[in-house]
């Protein structure tokens, strides 16, 4: 669902792809030329961004009529129609370009989100993405990872505490940082997540310690999880032999699918993927005259 917040970066890109006018189509379409074009799929994947195109078609001429053919989700092939559009012809190709940066952007990370979930299936672990998204774009990149089966993270720094070595050195230590943490929340009269980083065992161990020193204003215990950085899958079943039946694990740093199983299989509860927002192509699409389709098939 399209919030306000989405909207307004539509707005945004919108403007900043028009400027002061499509000089190309207005010199070279008549006006008021009405016409029809579909939005083609070039490979194989899962859309996802439909909702977000017809909203870019729509911000540029409300008279633009825009029918769904697909759903986010569903799976495509080459030659896919996944979108009819009609109406003014200028108005469609000023839109085009943006409408199909979105839904190739989204649908690139929605597909591979799918197969690294189809991947670990028969295990236990879900999968998470991270705060490595293209700035600006994060919710439709979150949104793309919801439509591929995976589970957001935190949506900022707003809404999940996640003390990393960074705050850890700066604070002094491990107990320093959750000290701190515990007397922040309860001045806030804060309860929300709170996950904490940890390089190796002993850093593991002063953040299970603070479980029993500290605890939210709700009363319940101060970690929700621990995040295992940068370990190797044989250090991640070590830690989830020592902590494991304590409180849920997650697995992040250099994930990606081809060690993910093996994440997975050492029993951690999520691995989380920076690959899924910042490392993965578009998925193809096209916009293409009625004229041009039937072209192709004659």
């Amino acid at each position: 669902m399209l919030t306000s917040d989405m909207q307004r970066l539509i707005v945004f890109a919108l403007e900043e792809d028009l400027g002061n006018g499509d000089h190309t189509s207005a010199s070279s379409v008549p006006d008021g030329l009405q016409r029809e074009g579909f939005i083609l799929a070039k490979e194989e994947g899962l859309v996802a961004g439909l909702e977000v195109a017809t909203e870019v078609f729509r911000r540029v001429d409300a008279d633009l009529n825009c029918k769904l053919l697909m759903r986010d989700g569903d799976r495509v092939w080459p030659g896919s129609k996944v979108m009819r559009i009609s109406g003014s012809a200028r108005r469609i190709l000023e839109a085009e370009r943006l409408a199909l940066n979105f839904i190739q952007r989204m649908s690139g990370i929605a597909t591979r989100t799918a197969e690294v979930v189809e991947s670990l299936k028969g295990t236990n672990c879900q999968v998470l993405d991270t705060r490595k998204t293209t700035p600006g774009i994060r919710a439709f990149e979150k949104w793309a990872v919801r439509i591929g089966g995976g589970v957001n993270h935190r949506m900022g720094l707003h809404d999940m505490i996640l003390i990393k070595d960074n705050h850890v050195d700066y604070a002094g230590s491990m107990h320093r940082a959750l000290e701190g943490v515990a007397q922040y929340l309860e001045l806030k009269s804060l309860n929300i997540p709170v996950v904490v980083e940890v390089r190796d065992a002993n850093e593991a161990m002063e953040a299970m310690d603070a479980q029993g020193l500290w605890s939210k204003p709700a009363g319940t215990p101060l970690i929700d999880r621990l995040l295992l950085d940068n370990h190797s899958p044989e250090e991640t079943a070590r830690a989830v032999s020592d902590w494991g039946a304590k409180i849920p694990l997650e697995a992040s740093g250099g994930i990606h699918p081809g060690n993910a199983r093996a994440y997975a299989e050492a029993g951690v509860d999520f691995i989380s993927m920076g690959w899924l927002t910042h490392s993965v192509p578009g998925l193809d699409f096209s916009l293409k005259s009625t004229d041009q389709i039937h072209s192709v098939h004659e």
